[in-house]
């Protein structure tokens, strides 16, 4: 027997061991159908059975092809012993055409209480076109689901994925400790609503990079309880470019501190850099905030803290924010703005913005000066700035 037919033999009697330090689950082999009309959830969940099972590191491999995950699949490590389990995807996941099927279960594809979780490649596709048609006509509408969730876990990468159309959110981390967002591109259309690309909130230890979102919100937002997030090397466009809220929404809530935001582009997003709380009361802080080389292109606020959110004027009316926004500063922020007034400062009266430093703001309107308007807010300058209108040299 030759060394070819050997190693063939061997790989017919073993399909999942592809090294003695790595066994490969092909989500083929417990029953998944790439043909994207079969529901494949249950050959996923039973992959992660197998491979939370095994003792050494573990992939679960999909395939070329479409794959239907036909209802909510939730991968949980409640009773995984396995903590280097990778999800290698060179295929499609896709959403069920109908919207109503998971219009209401809040995550597609959720992994709850995980620990080592690692995807890389492939594409998600939330058909999320039929619940924005019918948001776009009128009520009656599920809220739509996440395609993408993270809550409660730790030590987990995600790199080379896209995700498109997704109901709601695209990617939402929750809870969780040490996770790499690297190389991932998002797609929506402008107006999909509530589309945001990445959220994060309650979590620690967040680095996001190398990434392209385009959606209908929020590009990246930045909920409760998000400490020592690092966000580079990311374009957004379309999308409401990268906010930090909306914040103070309950009236006890954790703070956000130690963000940066470097080496980004924002091209005509309605927000570039955002802070952005709710009129009510709230014990919430927002401090220790880095907004650092950014390029504006014809982006209608490039530079915003909004402390008077109040959708509907529902709940919040003649009420004043109380988050505490200090400590924030915008370094080598250069480009062009959509309107004229280029940075808006519309702090809380109770509690004023501190602490607030621009140095070497650039930002032009068309043919004419960019302003600023300042209302609230301790703001000083440190080198070239413009527009200077409102702000304390």
């Amino acid at each position: 027997m030759n060394m070819l037919t050997l190693l063939s033999t061997i790989f017919l009697l073993f399909p999942t061991l592809s090294s003695a330090n790595n066994r490969i689950y092909n989500v083929v082999d417990f029953g998944a159908k790439p043909d994207g009309k079969t529901s494949s959830s249950s050959a996923l969940l039973s992959a992660w059975a197998a491979a939370c099972g095994s003792a050494t590191p573990s992939t679960i491999h999909v395939p070329a092809g479409r794959f239907l995950i036909g209802s909510a699949t939730v991968f949980s490590g409640k009773f995984c012993k396995n903590t280097a389990v990778t999800f290698r995807i060179d295929g499609v996941l896709v959403a069920p055409s109908d919207y109503r099927v998971l219009g209401n279960v809040g995550t597609w594809i959720l992994f709850e209480t995980v620990t080592g979780v690692k995807i890389s490649g492939g594409i998600l596709d939330g058909q999320g076109g039929g619940l924005w048609a019918c948001k776009a006509t009128g009520g009656g509408c599920p809220t739509g689901a996440t395609t993408l969730g993270f809550t409660n876990s730790i030590n987990i990468a995600i790199r080379g994925l896209k995700s498109t159309n997704s109901q709601l959110y695209h990617i939402f981390i929750n809870g969780c400790k040490n996770v790499k967002v690297e190389g991932i591109k998002v797609s929506a259309p402008g107006k999909s609503p509530n589309t945001d690309g990445i959220h994060v909130q309650q979590s620690s230890g967040v680095t996001i990079l190398n990434t392209q979102i385009s959606t209908g919100d929020d590009c990246v937002s930045i909920g409760p309880g998000t400490t020592n997030l690092w966000i580079e090397n990311v374009t957004c466009g379309p999308g409401h470019g990268i906010s930090i809220g909306s914040l103070g929404k309950d009236l006890n809530e954790q703070g956000v501190q130690n963000i940066t935001v470097k080496t980004v582009t924002f091209t005509c997003t309605q927000n570039g850099v955002r802070i952005k709380s709710w009129a009510k009361p709230s014990n919430g802080f927002v401090r220790d905030v880095l907004f650092q080389h950014a390029t504006m292109v014809n982006v209608r606020n490039p530079i915003i803290i909004d402390q008077n959110y109040c959708p509907g004027g529902k709940n919040c009316p003649h009420q004043e924010s109380g988050i505490k926004v200090d400590d924030i500063t915008y370094q080598h922020i250069h480009g062009s703005s959509a309107t004229q007034i280029a940075v808006k400062f519309d702090c809380s009266s109770t509690y004023p913005c501190t602490n607030i430093k621009l140095d070497d703001v650039k930002l032009s309107y068309k043919n004419l000066r960019a302003q600023s308007s300042c209302v609230h807010a301790d703001a000083s300058t440190h080198g070239v700035v413009d527009p200077i209108s409102c702000l304390r040299l």
